[in-house]
């Protein structure tokens, strides 16, 4: 599997985990001239901003740990300008990631609430 073949594959089950748990998915794969975002959905009356990291081992490193500080600020700013074209300035928001692990096929997915 390519590597962008991983990722969709990854956001899909990723989408099905977070909707399992109740999660409304509003969006996936929202994209703009300054980034992306995997999937936003609604956990009750907050939108949550949710990157997807999906890996086939996570023998050197776990997905969590390719999110960090540049990442964290791109997505707060993809968040800020969704916010704004969406007119919900006052809105709660929170992000997460969740990670997909898919080795010797099994799945492991790993939802860390609130990550930054």
């Amino acid at each position: 599997m390519g590597h962008l073949d991983l990722g969709k594959h990854g956001e899909k089950l990723a989408g099905d985990f977070l909707r399992k748990r109740k999660f409304r998915i509003v969006e996936r794969n929202c994209r703009s001239k300054r980034g992306e975002i995997d999937i936003i959905a609604w956990d009750g009356n907050t939108l949550v901003f949710v990157e997807v990291k999906t890996r086939t081992s996570d023998d050197f490193a776990q997905p969590i740990q390719s999110v960090g500080f540049h990442k964290q600020q791109k997505l707060r700013r993809l968040a800020d300008a969704y916010l704004s074209r969406h007119e919900l300035p006052e809105c709660e928001v929170r992000f997460d990631v969740v990670s997909v692990v898919e080795q010797a096929g099994k799945v492991r997915i790993e939802h860390i609430s609130n990550a930054f």
